[in-house]
């Protein structure tokens, strides 16, 4: 292309080369020639007058009129781009499948986002469960005046067990509850809003019915299988003793794999019963079709959370359980052993709010995995994101937009 220079800029070229914007013609090349009946061409530079014989192609244009809106024409609202963020990550979690990293710093976004309501509402009902757990525990003794059992069970180990069994009972069930509580705040904090303690008790309180059934039938099918076992041992303690032990190892054996295989087919049960509204069975069903086809995959994270969370509690509440150890270990006065059991409870306590979180929100996220990799739920959740952006954007319809967001749980493929 050649250069162009201002009128009056002197123009300078390097000795032996010609002048800028030209260049050689190599040797041989066909130098242009214009055919003969075509008129030269009229190309210049700018600013000067066409070569001779030039006629323009087209003729001048007119001046640039704007348009003139014709009468009613309203023009419309331009169209607005969704809201969702591009690394779609709205909340605690990225709308695509998760993996494990993604799961365990979900489960802790959660608590940090509402720590008001997580922690306020697990500490309510593990103070309130522990209580119990704990009445249950000592009221027996002082009623048959045998507090010394605090400090030395040796003498009854199986009264010692029947004593524990309602605060373990009881433990359970509190943490079924408490995890159907927490669902809702993780179920929010998806769509990275929060919810007072007051919201989430009304989102639950009508679900609790169903958790309570859920947790009865399971306690309910423990024992009948546990009661099952005992009565084969003593059966066969009748015949034979060596025999009646090598039957109820095994059976023992076989209920503990049992236990375990039904712990992670019933997962995602309380978790349905609560963001999926279903009914007790209704919500069995639904976990049994989620774990289907990643029963693995979910046994080795529910084991590696159970030990991290046992290795949590225990090291938040090793202090009060020492104490309460060193003072009923050998202790005759009734007080002093009282004490002590406060103290271990109070330890308990103290790992259980801190873990319970954690636990339910792993169990929840797990669920919301499962739905993403099998129900391509991750596209209902964007529409949810973006729902919760544009409501707090507009703070007059922030509660309408997140009782939608709430309903999306509700759909399924």
């Amino acid at each position: 292309m050649q250069q162009h220079y201002p009128v009056g800029y002197p123009q300078y070229a390097a000795p032996g080369y010609p002048q800028p914007g030209y260049r050689p013609t190599p040797p041989g090349y066909p130098v242009y020639q214009p055919q003969p009946g075509y008129p030269p061409q009229g190309f210049g530079p700018p600013g000067f007058p066409p070569q001779a014989g030039y006629q323009p192609g087209y003729p001048p244009q007119p001046s640039y009129v704007a348009p003139v809106p014709q009468p009613g024409y309203v023009p419309g609202p331009a169209p607005s781009a969704p809201l969702v963020s591009i690394d779609l990550k709205p909340g605690i979690i990225p709308l695509r499948p998760l993996g494990i990293s993604d799961i365990y710093n979900g489960a802790v976004a959660y608590i940090r986002s509402n720590p008001r309501t997580t922690l306020g509402l697990t500490t309510i009902v593990v103070v309130l469960t522990q209580l119990l757990a704990l009445g249950l525990q000592i009221g027996p003794l002082l009623a048959l005046d045998r507090v010394n059992m605090l400090g030395d069970n040796s003498s009854d180990v199986g009264a010692s067990a029947l004593l524990q069994l309602p605060g373990a009972l009881t433990t359970w069930l509190a943490t079924i509850l408490l995890g159907g509580m927490l669902t809702v705040v993780v179920g929010r904090a998806v769509f990275g809003e929060t919810i007072t303690i007051g919201e989430a008790w009304a989102r639950i309180r009508g679900r609790l019915p169903a958790l309570i059934g859920l947790a009865a039938l399971e306690t309910l099918a423990m024992f009948l299988v546990l009661g099952v076992i005992v009565v084969i041992v003593v059966g066969l303690a009748q015949a034979s003793a060596a025999l009646a032990v090598i039957a109820g190892l095994f059976l023992l054996l076989l209920f503990g794999l049992g236990a375990c295989y039904l712990w992670v087919q019933l997962t995602f049960a309380p978790t349905a019963i609560v963001l999926e509204r279903l009914s007790v069975m209704a919500a069995i069903r639904r976990s049994f079709a989620l774990v289907r086809g990643d029963f693995w995959r979910l046994l080795g994270i529910l084991l590696l959370t159970a030990i991290l969370v046992s290795i949590i509690a225990s090291a938040l509440g090793f202090p009060f359980q020492i104490a309460g150890a060193i003072m009923t270990s050998g202790v005759r006065d009734n007080d002093v052993l009282l004490i002590g059991a406060s103290l271990t409870a109070i330890g308990a306590a103290i790992g259980r709010i801190i873990t319970t979180p954690f636990s339910a929100g792993v169990t929840v996220l797990l669920y919301t995995d499962r739905r993403m990799r099998g129900e391509a739920f991750d596209m209902v959740l964007r529409t949810g994101a973006d729902a919760a952006l544009r409501a707090a954007a507009d703070p007059a319809a922030g509660p309408h937009v997140l009782d939608e967001t709430d309903q999306l749980w509700l759909t399924r493929r």
